[in-house]
């Protein structure tokens, strides 16, 4: 059975907002767990955050961006939040925005 993405509305307007070359990896790395599945993925492209909270890693020259992201029944992964990392560590209020975007999808 494959692996399906799925992402929420704002979830999309977050990644179109990205610069081309982190969207394009970004949306590289979201083919691949399609297309692989995630137990292939291990890191610099998949970490684990915190309980259920999992993030991919893209980086382009452009940067380095996050899409933090659960994985739910049936082999599905739900992208929760997406955001240019500009610092060493990943944000507070970047884990807390995917936390709560979490409490509603696993509802």
């Amino acid at each position: 059975m494959r692996w399906t993405v799925e992402t929420l509305d704002v979830v999309d307007a977050e990644i179109e907002a990205l610069p081309p070359g982190l969207q394009a990896r970004l949306l590289r790395l979201l083919d691949m767990v399609e297309a692989l599945g995630l137990e292939q993925l291990h890191e610099p492209h998949v970490k684990h955050i915190d309980g259920k909270l999992w993030e991919l890693r893209a980086r382009a020259a452009e940067g380095i961006a996050r899409g933090m992201y659960v994985t739910v029944s049936g082999r599905r992964v739900v992208v929760l939040h997406v955001f240019v990392k500009k610092s060493q560590k990943t944000p507070a209020r970047a884990i807390a925005v995917a936390r709560d975007r979490m409490r509603k999808v696993v509802e």
